[in-house]
Parts: structure tokens; C-alpha cells; sequence
């Protein structure tokens, strides 16, 4: 724009130039061809005046024609020349036919000019009929605007350079005055601007897309700040890759597990080939669905390719911890598995004595051995069968009961009763250290609860070995603790010591006629009071579990 308008100014300056030189000078050159012609009239009427009132004319013509700068001829009525002050007047042809002698012979004057094209200069030439017959001529050399133009050519170039310089920076100038208020305008706020009348209509509907960006940016900063929260709230990782595979986007969650990725391509991030056949499928406008395992966990990869208008694809990656998912998968499948070798061997055993005495085979001195077997074996089973069905409604939560108050240490001091026979019959001594708290919870939970503790003591400990209930209230905790004098457990085995049907000795607790669910019961028990468990134990030296419960 600053370019166009300077060379709009420029232009005109330079046209206008031109225009008044070529007037100018067309001008002053017609004023003085009009004094130089007058001055030629003058002169000849002077001259003619003179040669009639002198006696010799020739004489006095011959002195004025020596002084003037003017050419001087006389000429005789038949038109040869008598007299001529540049040349010799035998030297020149007749003039008679000159037309300018024709009209001062016909009309008593005459004028003509001609143009010399080589010289650039033309020559005035003015004739007046003398009373005694003769014709006086005065001729003049006037330039042409040609001729004037060449002996004054140094002038015009510096004048007109001296010209075109102003106009340059006029133009640049008057230029800087236009451009200036509009590289000024405050496009923020245009309606504010004090500027050129013809820019209001623009100024408005700048004003008015101003205010429609505003409203869509104010739209889009809104929702852009309710996805960040969303997805940086979300526990899934989130990942947005473009159409080259690098990361433009991640979510809180995904930076949790894969660390500082935002920037980098998918083949940075992770080796991992699950995640990269993910990645690649999306890229190629596949969704895909697969596992892999980073740092110890499960993750659920969910790869869904977003297509641009370039027909690539660019890719949205869900990362979800499905960890406890597939343990709790892994658990399913092995209480299945455990479950069914369980209630298997008990039935087997019921099963086989039972054929026996109904084929006849078992002699009558067994058959109540065999029966007390089968006894025995339905026992376990039914325990068994007890066992998993209060497992199950731990796991579901469906207790059928209202939260209470419970007196602890009254509950812990009804299960050692119960169980001081089977004490005796191990020489065990059970005994209770503590004070009376009260607690919120299910009665017949903390009852199974406690139950389970003080009978794995007891099974599991040494002939002539005690086992310590203590209840302690401290720092707004509640701790319960069971220790014996037994066996013990070896640390490899207290990661697992709590899982369902998972046995240290099988042997041994088969002996003991446990069920491998007694400390499963205890765990679901202790997460439905939002209590924590823990285990300290030493092969030889015997075990304490401590359930903390909070006020």
C-alpha cells in the first residue's frame, strides 16, 4: 500500500511537472515571438519613415543596416536586391517571388516564417511597400521551442532533477501522513480510533469480527478447560498422537505411567511390540485392542485412529490399569481350580467308603470306621462349603446387616471360650490382654474374624504353647492381635499367606483339617471395616497378625 500510494503521488507530481513546463514554455515562447515581431514592425516602419524623408536613402540604410542585429534588405519593384546587410546584394537571387514581397506589393505589407528543421531556428520576415516603389524588408531569426530547449538543456536537466527531488520527498512524505494514522489503528478496539472517515465501515466490521472471535475463543478456552479437567481427572491414560506418530497431547494419568512424553514419538516412549502394533493399526485406520505390561502392571490398550482431511490418520491411545482386573481373573480361576479339588477330594473319599459298604465288600468290624470316615469327611465338606459361602458374601458386601456397636474385648474373650476345648486338646494356653473399646461394624463378621485368628493359632502351634489375644486403644487406633508360640511362616510365603486356598504345609493343614480360607475370611473381614492387616512371623519362633481399626 505505502508503495502504491508513493508511486501515485509521485507520478502525478511528475505529470504535473511536465504539464507545466510544456505550458510554461509554450506560453513564454509565444510572448516573446510576439514582442520580436512587434519590435521587426517597429523597426521596419522606422527605417521606411526614415529612408523617405532622407535624401539618400541608400546611404542612411547602409549606416542603420551596419548597427542592427536585424537583417536589412531593399528591394527594387522589379525584385532584385539593391541592398542587403548580411550579404552582398549581387550575390542574391531575385526576391519578387518571395511571398512575403508579393503581399507587400499587392497589399503594402507582408509577413512569413520560416522554420529551418537543421538550425532548430526560424526567421521572421516582415515587408512594408515603400511611396517611391521600392519594398523594405526586415527579417529577424527567432528560435524554436527546439532551439530553445537545446541552448538551454543544462538548465532544464538540473532544474528538473532539482524538481523531481522535491517531488520525491513530497511524495514520501505525504505518503508517511496517509500510511501513518493506518499503521496506528488500534484493531483491538477500532471503533475507538480517530482516523479517516472512508475506514469506518471497515473499522466496523472489524469490530464486530473482533467481538465473534472473542466468542468463539471465550467457547473454545471453556471447552478446551473441561477436557483438560476431564481428562486430567480421568485414572486412564489419555494420548493423542498425530498423523507422524508424535505424542501432541497426554493426560496427568498417561505421564503416571509411561513418564514425560509430551513431544516425543511413539517409538520413544515404549519398546513394548503390543503398544507398537497399536499404534501402527490406528495410524493405518485400524482401531485396535490389546495388553501389555509396563513396570510390574497390566495395561488394556485401546488404539482408535482419527482421520484428517490429508486421508492420514492421526491416533487416540487409552491406557487402562487393568491389573487388579486380572488378578481378580487369575484369583477366579484358581478358586475354581481350588474349589473344585477341594469339595473332589472329601466326596471322593465319602464316595468310595460309601460303595464299599453298599457292595458288600467291607467286613462288619470296619464298617464303623468306614462310617465315622464318612462322617468326618462330610464335616470337612460341609465346613468347607461354610467357609466358601461366608467368603462369598464378604466378597459381595450382601450381609443382610445393620452396623452396630460392638464391645471388642467382650467378643475376643466369647471366641477363646469356644475355643478352649480345642486348646486343651493341643495343650495349648489362650489368653486375653486388654480394655474394653467399642467399635462400628458387623457383629457375626468380627466374630468369623476373630474366630479364624485364635483357631490358626491354635491348630499351628506346639504341644504346651500359648496364644495372646491383645486389644490396644492408642492415637485414635484400635489394634487387635493374635500371637502364638507355632510353626511360623517363612517370608517367602506372607505375600500369599492371605489367599484363598493357599496353604504353607498342605500336608500339615490337612492334618489340622483347615480349609486354606480361614485368613482369606480375615482380610475380606478387615477391608469391610476399613481396617489394615498386617503379619509378623518367623519359622520356629511363631506369628502375630494385627488387625488396626480407626475410631
Amino acid at each position: 500500500m505505502r508503495r502504491r500510494i508513493f508511486q501515485s503521488i509521485f507520478l502525478a507530481c511528475f505529470i504535473t511537472l511536465v504539464l507545466t513546463t510544456a505550458c510554461v514554455t509554450g506560453v513564454i515562447y509565444h510572448d516573446s515571438t510576439q514582442e520580436i515581431k512587434k519590435e521587426v514592425m517597429n523597426q521596419t516602419l522606422y527605417i521606411s519613415t526614415a529612408i523617405e524623408l532622407s535624401d539618400d536613402g541608400i546611404k542612411y540604410i547602409s549606416t542603420v543596416g551596419k548597427e542592427s542585429d536585424n537583417r536589412i534588405t531593399l528591394i527594387s519593384s522589379d525584385g532584385t536586391v539593391i541592398y542587403d546587410n548580411y550579404v552582398l546584394a549581387e550575390t542574391l537571387e531575385n526576391h519578387y517571388n518571395r511571398p512575403e514581397i508579393q503581399d507587400a506589393v499587392t497589399y503594402g505589407k507582408g509577413e512569413l516564417t520560416r522554420l529551418s528543421e537543421t538550425l532548430g531556428e526560424k526567421t521572421y520576415y516582415y515587408a512594408i511597400y515603400l511611396n517611391n516603389g521600392m519594398i523594405l524588408r526586415v527579417a529577424c531569426t527567432i528560435k524554436s521551442v527546439i532551439g530553445l530547449m537545446n541552448s538551454a538543456f543544462f538548465w532544464v536537466v538540473l532544474i528538473a532533477l532539482i524538481v523531481l527531488f522535491i517531488s520525491v520527498l513530497i511524495a514520501r512524505i505525504i505518503t508517511n501522513s496517509i500510511v501513518k494514522p493506518i499503521n496506528n489503528l488500534n484493531l483491538n478496539n477500532p471503533l475507538l480510533n480517530n482516523t479517516y472517515e472512508e475506514l469506518s465501515p471497515l473499522l466496523t466490521k472489524i469490530e464486530k469480527q473482533n467481538q465473534k472471535i472473542k466468542s468463539q475463543f471465550d467457547e473454545l478456552s471453556a471447552r478446551q478447560k473441561e477436557f483438560d479437567y476431564i481428562t486430567e481427572s480421568m485414572n486412564e491414560g489419555l494420548i493423542i498422537f498425530s498423523e507422524n506418530g508424535t505424542v501432541l497431547s497426554a493426560n496427568k494419568s498417561a505421564k503416571k505411567i509411561l513418564g514425560d512424553i509430551t513431544g516425543k514419538s511413539y517409538l520413544q516412549i515404549c519398546r513394548d511390540m503390543n503398544y507398537i502394533k497399536a499404534i501402527e493399526s490406528a495410524r493405518n485406520g485400524k482401531p485396535s485392542v490389546s495388553k501389555t505390561n509396563i513396570n510390574g502392571k497390566v495395561y488394556q490398550l485401546s488404539a482408535n485412529p482419527v482421520e484428517n482431511n490429508l486421508k492420514s490418520y492421526a491416533a487416540v491411545l487409552f491406557i487402562i490399569d487393568i491389573t487388579d482386573k486380572e488378578q481378580i481373573e487369575k484369583m477366579r480361576h484358581e478358586f475354581s481350580a481350588n474349589v473344585s479339588h477341594e469339595l473332589k477330594t472329601p466326596l471322593t473319599s465319602i464316595l468310595g467308603y460309601a460303595e464299599i459298604i453298599e457292595k458288600g465288600i467291607a467286613k462288619k468290624e470296619d464298617i464303623p470306621r468306614f462310617a465315622t470316615q464318612i462322617h468326618t469327611e462330610a464335616a470337612r465338606l460341609l465346613t468347607l462349603i461354610d467357609d466358601i459361602i461366608r467368603l462369598s458374601r464378604l466378597d459381595e458386601g450382601n450381609l443382610n446387616q445393620e452396623i452396630t456397636e460392638i464391645e471388642l474385648s467382650q467378643l475376643c474373650k466369647s471366641v477363646i471360650n469356644e475355643l478352649l476345648e480345642n486348646a486343651k486338646n493341643k495343650n495349648v494356653k489362650v489368653s486375653f490382654e486388654g480394655v474394653p473399646v467399642v467399635i462400628s461394624g458387623y457383629r457375626s463378621v468380627l466374630h468369623e474374624m476373630v474366630y479364624n485368628l485364635c483357631d490358626n493359632a491354635i491348630k499351628y502351634n506346639n504341644e504346651n504353647g500359648s496364644v495372646v489375644v491383645k486389644l490396644i486403644d492408642e492415637n485414635n487406633k484400635i489394634k487387635l492381635s493374635v500371637s502364638d508360640t507355632g510353626i511360623g511362616i517363612a517370608p517367602e510365603h506372607h505375600e500369599r499367606i492371605f489367599e484363598r486356598f493357599y496353604r504353607v504345609d498342605k500336608s500339615h493343614s490337612k492334618d489340622t483339617g483347615g480349609t486354606g480360607l480361614g485368613l482369606s475370611i480375615v482380610k475380606h473381614a478387615a477391608l469391610l471395616h476399613d481396617a489394615k492387616i498386617s503379619l509378623e512371623s518367623q519359622p520356629g519362633i511363631g506369628t502375630t497378625i494385627t488387625i488396626i481399626f480407626n475410631k
